[in-house]
């Protein structure tokens, strides 16, 4: 911060009779001081709008564009099948996102935040409860393209599986969580192969068979570089009062057909279940909207269970935004659905991709969606 000089350090010419006068004008009375006035003014200025540009950890998300699952991005279109009849289907089924500002990848300034602030339609979070301490960029992206490619797989498992068109998914140990009840006995590599004398197909298999044990040991077998390993492990209750077997699972599809799916600059899990939406209408004589303008979010697993997403209130606005008029929400984020609907928009509860489905059908076909499941205070 600039002060003026003190008038000790400046010379009175009254005090100085005896100087020869100066032959420039004199200043008016003032003057100096109001220059100097000035320029701390200025300089303050350019330190405080200097201070506004510096990066702040906080994340604003807002409403991102949409894209139809049935349509193109740009001249390509979204889901391509090749190697089985698909049917070119009419309306939308939008998957929808958002935009987030700050971050590794793009930090935030004051003005991001104070513009969010007077926007209601945003959302402000402290940037570590988005993005780890330490996660770089390149992280950032390659984490978000790994994300989404592994939607898409399960989006294809999943309409297939709704389909009743058979497949082939083989499960393998990627790791053990803390405390495995599995350690020892199941190593990374393992594909299991049964459960309790039931061939592993899917996950649910491996789920309903814990679940009927109810914490019994269960006989499992897996194929080990070759060789074929039975392992009795007893099974533990998860945070969500599950059994398990304490393994991390990485799925490798076999599929009957080629399905490609084609989106540009969008990363992350959440267009699972509005891809497998897509592939399931496109797989199907007719058009499942009836030409209506559906959107929504959710991850999607390959046995077709809707997941939890982040931003589902800047998507919602989204959606309205670019014409929906229903919206289909995962089950697990109806806390965050109450009280942030957009007037025209009917919001539907889902917990599968069955759930989907059926509401598209239903509103396609013109009857009443009144009755489909949505999210309450309750």
């Amino acid at each position: 911060m600039l002060t003026s000089p003190s008038p000790e350090g400046s010379v009175d010419p009254r005090q100085t009779p005896d100087a020869e006068p100066s032959s420039a004008p004199a200043s008016p009375p003032g003057s100096s001081r109001y220059m100097i006035m000035i320029v701390s003014g200025l300089l303050a200025l350019g330190l405080g709008l200097g201070a506004a540009a510096l990066p702040v950890p906080y994340v604003v998300e807002s409403a991102g564009p949409t894209f139809n699952t049935l349509g193109q991005d740009g001249d390509k279109q979204v889901i391509t099948i090749s190697g089985r009849e698909s049917f070119p289907a009419k309306g939308n089924l939008d998957l929808t996102t958002v935009v987030m500002t700050g971050g590794p990848k793009s930090p935030a300034t004051i003005f991001d935040v104070f513009r969010a602030w007077l926007d209601k339609s945003k959302a402000i979070y402290p940037e570590e409860l988005i993005y780890p301490k330490g996660t770089t960029a390149e992280q950032t992206v390659q984490q978000g393209e790994i994300a989404m490619e592994t939607s898409q797989e399960n989006a294809v498992a999943a309409a297939l599986r709704e389909l009743d068109i058979p497949f082939e998914q083989r499960l393998t140990v990627a790791g053990l969580s803390d405390a495995s009840p599995s350690a020892g006995k199941v190593q990374d590599g393992d594909r299991l192969v049964s459960i309790n004398g039931k061939p592993v197909t899917s996950m649910s298999v491996i789920q309903t068979e814990l679940s009927a044990g109810a914490g019994a040991p269960a006989t499992v077998v897996v194929e080990r570089n070759g060789s074929v390993v039975t392992e009795t492990v007893t099974p533990t209750k998860n945070s969500n009062d599950r059994y398990v077997l304490g393994v991390l699972l990485s799925s490798d599809f076999t599929f009957p057909f080629d399905v490609k799916i084609s989106l540009d600059n969008v990363g992350g899990p959440s267009a699972g279940m509005m891809f497998a939406l897509g592939i399931v209408d496109s797989l199907t004589p007719g058009d499942m909207t009836g030409g209506k303008h559906v959107a929504g979010t959710g991850t999607i697993t390959a046995d077709g269970a809707v997941g939890a997403i982040g931003g589902i209130a800047q998507k919602m606005i989204g959606a309205r935004d670019h014409g929906a008029t229903m919206f289909l929400a995962p089950a697990a984020n109806c806390a965050d659905v109450v009280g942030h609907v957009p007037d025209g928009l009917q919001v539907v509860k889902v917990e599968t991709l069955a759930d989907a489905t059926t509401a598209v059908e239903r509103l396609g076909s013109g009857k009443d969606t009144s009755s489909l499941p949505t999210c309450t205070n309750n």
